[in-house]
Parts: C-alpha cells; sequence; structure tokens
C-alpha cells in the first residue's frame, strides 16, 4: 500500500472514530448551517444527515462525507469535546484579518 493510501485510510479510521452526531449537530449551528445545506455542501441527502445526527448511524460514507466537508470549513473534531476551529490556511487569513493574528517577521 503507497504511503499516500495509507495515510488516506488511517484518516478515515481517525474521523470514523472521533466524529459523532452531536458534532454534526454543534458543527453546524458554529457555521450557521441548516440540515439541507449540510447535505448539499457534503453531497448526501437530508435523510442521511437526520438519520446521522438523531441515530448515529448512516454509514461510513455519510459519516466520512459530513465530518470532511466540514473540516474543509476549518472545523476540527475530538472525542468528548465540542468541535473548535483548527488553524488552517484560510482560518488563519480571517484571523489575521480581523487583527488578532501574529504580526509578520521584519
Amino acid at each position: 500500500m503507497s504511503s499516500l493510501a495509507m495515510s488516506s485510510f488511517v484518516d478515515q479510521q481517525i474521523v470514523l472514530h472521533q466524529f459523532t452526531a452531536k458534532h454534526s449537530v454543534q458543527a453546524r449551528a458554529m457555521l450557521g448551517w441548516s440540515r439541507e445545506e449540510l447535505a448539499r455542501q457534503a453531497g448526501v441527502t437530508v435523510d442521511a444527515v437526520q438519520q446521522f445526527e438523531h441515530q448515529g448511524d448512516g454509514g461510513d460514507e455519510t459519516r466520512l462525507a459530513l465530518a470532511f466537508r466540514l473540516e474543509a470549513e476549518g472545523l476540527v473534531f475530538f472525542p468528548g469535546f465540542a468541535p473548535g476551529w483548527g488553524m488552517s490556511a484560510r482560518r488563519a487569513e480571517d484571523v489575521n484579518a480581523m487583527g488578532h493574528g501574529i504580526p509578520p517577521r521584519p
């Protein structure tokens, strides 16, 4: 197995064990997204989002699609904690634009 394929496999396994239904609900609230918007953004059905958020199931594909789409918005997920903002390059630009970032080197 190539290192890229192994990395992708490892990433998927981490997501499958860390991303929960509660994370999905909390992340949607943080982004101001409805179930419909998350479904559209993640490429899954609204029913799949609802089933995952209410029952915690819906298949690995749904869980991965939701988690990866929310992570693309800069959110990070850890078991037992609410979602948080990671420091993606996009998020760092937003923080710096608000004047709260680290000043550039001279």
